[in-house]
């Protein structure tokens, strides 16, 4: 069972009851050691002190707050001590339509969990008004010596916490963005296609279906390189599509897309395709055969090709000629 990172007391209006705060996602970064060059000995980042070159022990490392030429030095406790009762409570101040929070709040997940079963009708009512009601509540708290902007929403069978950027920030995109360009006029007929494209590529969301491919490309380099092995190379970036063949590269994705997704056709076409798919499958094959896995890889993504990041190379020639 994970431990808990936080726990303390949640409260909306004059009900309250104390929570624990579990991590809710995980990253699967590959990440590497850093090692010196012809050598298997790590390299590794310690505390030491800048002036001297001295490694300092963890207890001595203290927090300073520079002020012009000084540091002012703060102790652990004496943060504790300025928000005893933030640092343990969790307080929602209203409730929130979850379609008002711009996602580009959003920062980390976590799950919020009653610290016992006696609290199980609290923690299910709140869950059940959220689900309901389709709001979060909106909330601050205390945790590590940093104060939570966080939104609380019904999860499924859980209560799902999400701590959130404040205001200041979210930084003004063209102000970041020195060169964006102005909006461009658009044609009835572009957008038409637009929407029509949009329209051919949409499906239900499910994450299950994609998975962190470059991740498993690593992971094959890593091991190619250990066994001796050659890796081919990824497929190519896609080339910018030229502004003047911007419609005839719409349309041409919007045919493509409701061909892969098996829309047109009258009864007649549907039976010359019937009397002629064994021919076909027979042709599509030996072309797949041709590819590199990085291709058919390619292939598969483009089709929307469920569990294609754990096929073979077989496997996904079987399943772009079915």
């Amino acid at each position: 069972m994970a431990r808990a990172i936080w726990s303390g007391a949640l409260s909306f209006g004059l009900v309250a009851m104390p929570v624990q705060l579990f991590t809710a996602t995980r990253s699967h970064t590959i990440r590497f050691n850093q090692i010196q060059r012809g050598t298997s000995d790590r390299v590794r980042n310690k505390r030491v002190n800048e002036r001297t070159g001295d490694e300092v022990p963890a207890e001595d490392i203290v927090k300073g707050f520079e002020m012009g030429d000084e540091y002012v030095i703060v102790e652990p406790g004496e943060l504790d001590d300025i928000a005893p009762g933030r640092s343990k409570g969790l307080e929602i101040s209203g409730f929130v339509g979850l379609d008002q929070v711009d996602p580009i709040y959003f920062d980390r997940s976590y799950y919020l969990a009653p610290k016992g079963p006696e609290y199980a009708k609290v923690y299910s009512l709140l869950l059940d008004a959220l689900t309901e009601s389709n709001k979060a509540g909106v909330a601050t708290f205390v945790m590590r010596n940093r104060e939570y902007l966080v939104a609380v929403r019904a999860d499924g069978e859980v209560l799902a916490l999400h701590t959130l950027h404040w205001a200041d920030e979210v930084r003004e995109p063209r102000r970041e963005i020195g060169d964006l360009p102005e909006r461009a006029n658009i044609s009835d007929k572009e957008l038409r296609t637009a929407i029509q494209l949009v329209d051919a590529l949409s499906m239900e969301w499910n994450p299950e279906e994609f998975h962190d491919t470059y991740q498993e490309r690593v992971l094959e380099l890593v091991e190619a390189k250990r066994t001796g092995a050659t890796v081919e190379k990824g497929a190519p970036p896609p080339r910018s599509t030229n502004v003047i063949d911007l419609m005839d590269a719409l349309q041409a994705s919007v045919e493509s897309a409701r061909g892969r997704r098996g829309g047109g056709g009258g009864g007649e076409r549907k039976g010359a395709r019937a009397r002629s798919r064994g021919r076909a499958g027979d042709r599509r094959r030996a072309e797949l055969e041709g590819l590199s896995k990085s291709e058919l890889y390619q292939r598969a993504t483009e089709a929307s090709i469920p569990g294609r990041s754990s096929m073979n190379r077989e496997e996904l020639i079987r399943a772009l000629a079915a």
